[in-house]
């Protein structure tokens, strides 16, 4: 389930298929609802009114749009439900999972069981990763945030050796 970030067109701020990058500080209303920003809710949708977000193992919630999400979901649902460790992700992922609407003014409600199990009240963080968003409780991702930038003192993961930006 590895996600490949693509690029937007230059200097237009709007994203394309695949490309979800930034991160915006965002507030949840009384009712649960976020407003999808501006600049990433035609890519998000793409060309429906609804999406699908997801409980994740991080206790974040996942925004997909419907094309990026179904192939996930017919993968996972394809594996071996013989093992615990599968059958819990199924389980997570699957069973989280709801269709949700984009109404008129870009806004979608966030289900009551997604906001309680990623903690989400008024202040949230929107982020993009490539195919998809991640939607945290603010605090959660500054702790996130802290993590990241603590490298060890072996320094980066293996997988990154010879990784330059």
């Amino acid at each position: 389930m590895s996600d490949e970030a693509g690029g937007a067109g230059e200097g237009s701020g709007a994203s394309a298929p695949g490309s979800f990058r930034g991160i915006a500080q965002l507030v949840l209303d009384a009712k649960g609802r976020i407003a999808i920003p501006a600049k990433h809710r035609e890519a998000l949708a793409n060309g429906e009114s609804r999406i699908v977000v997801t409980a994740d193992p991080s206790r974040c919630v996942l925004v997909y749009p419907r094309a990026a999400w179904e192939p996930i979901q017919a993968r996972l649902m394809g594996l071996s439900s013989f093992g615990d460790r599968t059958r819990s992700l199924q389980r997570l992922l699957v069973g989280y999972a709801d269709d949700v609407e984009i109404d008129a003014a870009g806004r979608i409600l966030v289900p009551p069981a997604l906001r309680q199990y990623a903690s989400l009240d008024k202040h949230v963080v929107l982020v993009g990763q490539g195919r998809k968003f991640e939607l945290w409780n603010e605090s959660a991702w500054q702790a996130q945030t802290a993590k990241a930038i603590s490298f060890p003192a072996d320094g980066l993961p293996p997988e990154l050796d010879g990784f330059a930006l």
